[in-house]
């Protein structure tokens, strides 16, 4: 068991202060660029520019290029001209990969059910994504999304395809002008969030340390819990579509997202930004003794949430268990 910093604590309080408080608005086209110096090697330090994002957020006119920064498709260390180099070198590789695709495609119908299967699951799932704006515009285009994301389950070994990733590369193709950037972006966020987002590799890990955080920070909510078998485990849908449907816009979506990959406060900040949304039925569940069907029930009903406000209550609940003696496995995960 291990106690962690008090500094840690207080640092995750302000931040979420200043989160609620909306103290500065988020980062602007001017203020990012002068983060930069005349050659475009960063000015600030990576630390700087990540608390900044988690405090305030991104303005959507800076998002693209600061995300190529978060994920890892450029590196902190670069030069403009060195990402150029390397936004050209995407683009190259990306070309590559889908002729590759291309060739192999006959090959992978003929001989790879895995891949019919996984092809026909995409089609059914991109059928049946609304990609219309309230005023009836088109928002994506379908047959990109789903080049984007065949190409994405040959290449990628690691992440399968799963139900959902058709709704969070959509997400990427509406933010990003380019399809390579578009592909490169949702590999990139996969590998920086640690794939806690697929299935077979970071969702059960969550979904762990989720019970072992309630156990830890409300003892009698896991003891309820415990006796509605198998209510957390059940919220796996949480973290599979990186909370995508709890939020009231794109918006909101993409502020939780920039967050995660800051790394700030903490590694795995889904599991704390969960337990916060577990919170918000807590007491509902407590004082009307709800089975563990009504609780996932009451949790699938947590939407049009405010990411700021989400956020911040995460943050406090950084602050509290920095407080607490933290068993080995919990602290290894979030530190």
């Amino acid at each position: 068991m291990t106690t962690l910093s008090p500094e840690n604590s207080l640092s995750a309080r302000r931040s979420a202060t200043f989160i609620l408080e909306k103290r500065n608005p988020p980062i602007d086209k001017t203020e990012w660029d002068s983060f930069f110096d005349e050659n475009g090697h960063l000015a600030k330090t990576r630390d700087f520019i990540c608390v900044n994002i988690l405090e305030r957020g991104l303005h959507p006119f800076v998002r693209t290029e600061a995300w190529k920064f978060l994920t890892g498709y450029y590196s902190w260390q670069s030069s403009r001209d060195e990402r150029l180099m390397v936004d050209a070198n995407r683009r190259r590789n990306y070309k590559v990969l889908c002729q590759m695709y291309e060739k192999i495609r006959p090959l992978l119908e003929n001989l790879h059910g895995n891949f019919t299967e996984t092809r026909n699951n995409i089609a059914y799932d991109i059928q049946k994504l609304y990609d219309k704006d309230p005023l009836g515009n088109v928002l994506v285009d379908k047959k990109k999304l789903e080049k984007t994301l065949l190409l994405s389950y040959v290449c990628n070994t690691k992440a399968e395809y799963q139900r959902g990733f058709h709704e969070m590369v959509m997400l990427f193709q509406l933010m990003v002008e380019h399809d390579h950037e578009t592909f490169w972006l949702f590999q990139f966020f996969l590998q920086k969030t640690e794939h806690s987002c697929v299935i077979n590799i970071g969702v059960g890990k969550n979904l762990d340390m989720l019970n072992s955080l309630i156990a830890l920070l409300d003892p009698e909510f896991a003891e309820h819990l415990r006796k509605g078998s198998g209510a957390v485990q059940s919220l796996f849908p949480w973290f599979c579509l990186c909370f995508q449907r709890a939020f009231k816009s794109f918006d909101d979506v993409w502020r939780l997202w920039e967050v995660l990959l800051t790394g700030k406060p903490c590694r795995n900040f889904q599991v704390l930004v969960a337990y916060s949304m577990l919170q918000m039925v807590r007491e509902q569940a407590l004082l009307e003794s709800m089975s563990g069907d009504a609780i996932l029930l009451a949790c699938n009903n947590l939407i049009d949430l405010d990411a700021d406000e989400l956020i911040s209550a995460a943050c406090l609940v950084y602050a509290e268990l920095m407080q607490k003696e933290i068993p080995g496995p919990l602290k290894d995960f979030f530190l």
